[in-house]
């Protein structure tokens, strides 16, 4: 069935200074220990400081200390372009807005960049400046990277793009699929403009079983060919890459068994079962006591119909995974287990309070500032996902808790995706859709993944059943009806919602994603606010909108004028 591999390379690096003063160049590698090596994966990365500037060294050492320590720090959620993009981003204005604090009299502090991040079985890179990345597969040389250089002559070029030049930054990204052995070339250009292609390949093929002496015959043969300029060269092979196949897979996700089922007055791992919250076919959740600290805890554990399901207890795992990444009081916390588990289930926090289901039978017509307070609340728990790069993809009134206090709290990670862990590879397919129909965005039923757009679309829908106790579509979506179905106007259902209202709950649910609310503050702006730009599209020609209601409505007004015209001749 084949072994069970994680992300491995050899590598190699140098840098000096050559025939000038100071050596401007700075480089690093970077391979984490788990789980960071799988979550986020490894570094490598050369800058050039520009040596026309007046801290050219500064600024490259800036950018690479700055990077491999701000990389590591951004959530595991994110994928490796946020994380990159925004580093680089901020980095980039740190270096811009030094040189102008410390008036540098050169060009401030200017430096390329070209990073390359290896996770899972993906190679990731970035790139500003004139440094270049290269990979060798077998016998091949390819150059990954672009200069960004503008040329005054045959043979003087300039800069076009660095770090620091600017306030803002247009990084270049890509990213390729990973093989065993393949190895990556990254050099600054006092190394490739004085090394042929073909030298290069001869020295990393002699030298692969030593990847750190092909560096320094690179570098050195680079300065024996008369360079004059810092020469940096990193050089890496990719060892291996994650290879499980599903069985692995699940013996590596079963390493803690399903708890057996639990009764009131049973005490696991030294919490007491106070009594049973909840149960579906999926999980089951329980009131516990932790003995040794008095403190109330919800316990969830997986439904014994999934023991062999290895997607299943992925997903399991992932929503515990999820859930202790997020940090909002309208989202429910997940508890760092204080002790060992010999278990497989995780602790939250226990809400005394109800469901907004529960809530909403017992409110069937409430106040709209009352809805909107609620909806308020359910958006800034939907923003503390989405800083994390995460779509909940199962929005309901059933997984919305409401306190004591009447704080909302959002639960159930279980069909939530991560995009940082869509990045690593597994042998089952993750991100499948487990949400209710009835508030799912029609983009699922077509097969396309969820976006934020999705979560709006789910919270758009909510938020009309509050105010009206229907669906705005009349029932639940599916890819067979979705050319047939028109949304309804909530002020036809209940007369007292105005249609300023209606007119942003209309944008929030539109079947194409790509017409909806962009950002959620946009809608609770108009949810609260007057959009007179909305309530003016939304009162476009019926005909448009609906020939069909156009042309019955047209006919009911005939009718009675017909009938009122009949009245007065026999009058």
């Amino acid at each position: 069935m084949g072994t069970t591999s994680s992300l491995a390379i050899r590598a190699g690096q140098l840098s000096e200074k050559g025939i000038k003063s100071e050596n401007q160049d700075c480089c690093g590698i970077k391979v984490p220990e788990e789980p960071l090596l799988t979550t986020k994966g490894i570094t490598l990365m050369v800058a050039d400081g520009v040596s026309s500037s007046a801290a050219g060294r500064q600024a490259s050492e800036a950018c690479v200390k700055g990077f491999m320590l701000d990389y590591y720090s951004t959530p595991e959620s994110w994928t490796v372009k946020t994380s990159g993009q925004r580093i680089l981003g901020a980095l980039n204005r740190w270096l811009y807005g030094e040189s102008a604090r410390i008036n540098y009299t050169g060009q401030g502090m200017l430096t390329t960049l070209s990073v390359l991040v290896l996770k899972s079985t993906t190679a990731h890179i970035f790139h500003v400046g004139d440094s270049r990345i290269y990979r060798l597969r077998g016998n091949e040389l390819e150059r990954l990277t672009r200069d960004h250089t503008t040329w005054a002559s045959e043979s003087k070029a300039f800069l076009a793009r660095a770090m620091g030049a600017d306030l803002n930054i247009d990084i270049d990204y890509r990213n390729l699929p990973l093989e065993v052995g393949d190895i990556f070339i990254l050099a600054t250009d006092g190394v490739y403009e004085y090394l042929h292609a073909k030298d290069m390949i001869a020295l990393v093929q002699k030298y692969r079983d030593n990847p750190d002496r092909a560096a320094r015959q690179i570098v050195k043969q680079a300065l024996a060919n008369g360079s004059h300029d810092n020469v940096t060269c990193q050089v890496c092979e990719i060892e291996s890459l994650p290879n499980q196949n599903e069985e692995e897979f699940y013996r590596q996700l079963t390493e803690l068994p399903f708890p057996p089922p639990l009764q009131a007055g049973q005490i696991i791992d030294g919490y007491k079962v106070i009594r049973e919250i909840h149960a579906s076919k999926r999980t089951q959740v329980y009131l516990v006591l932790d003995t040794a600290s008095g403190q109330k805890w919800a316990m969830k554990t997986p439904s014994v119909n999934f023991e062999d399901d290895p997607q299943y207890i992925d997903g399991f795992l992932h929503e515990e995974w999820a859930g202790r990444r997020i940090n909002s009081p309208h989202v429910l916390k997940v508890i760092e287990p204080p002790r060992p588990r010999r278990f497989l289930y995780y602790l939250t926090e226990y809400i005394e309070g109800q469901s907004l289901r529960q809530w909403m039978n017992d409110h069937p017509n409430p106040p709209l500032a009352e809805a909107r307070e609620i909806v308020g609340q359910l958006i800034k728990g939907v923003r503390a996902l989405l800083r994390q790069e995460m779509v909940h993809q199962d929005l309901k009134p059933e997984n919305i808790m409401l306190d004591e206090h009447g704080t909302l709290k959002i639960i159930d990670f279980g069909s939530t995706k991560i995009a940082g862990m869509q990045e690593i590879a597994a042998p089952i397919e993750r991100g499948a859709l487990l949400g209710t129909l009835d508030y799912s965005a029609p983009e699922y039923f077509l097969g396309y993944p969820g976006t934020h757009l999705s979560d709006i679309y789910s919270i758009g829908v909510i938020t009309y059943e509050m105010l009206c106790g229907k669906l705005p579509y009349g029932g639940p979506l599916s890819a067979r009806n979705l050319k047939r179905v028109r949304y309804r106007p909530i002020n036809h259902i209940n007369p007292e919602i105005p249609a300023w209202v209606d007119a942003a709950l209309e944008k929030a649910v539109r079947l194409n994603p790509e017409r909806r609310y962009k950002v959620l503050s946009e809608f609770l702006q108009d949810l609260t606010h007057p959009n007179p730009e909305l309530v003016k599209k939304q009162e476009a020609s019926l005909l448009e909108r609906n020939p069909t209601a156009f042309w019955r409505s047209l006919a009911i007004v005939l009718f009675i004028t017909n009938l009122v015209l009949l009245f007065f001749l026999l009058g």
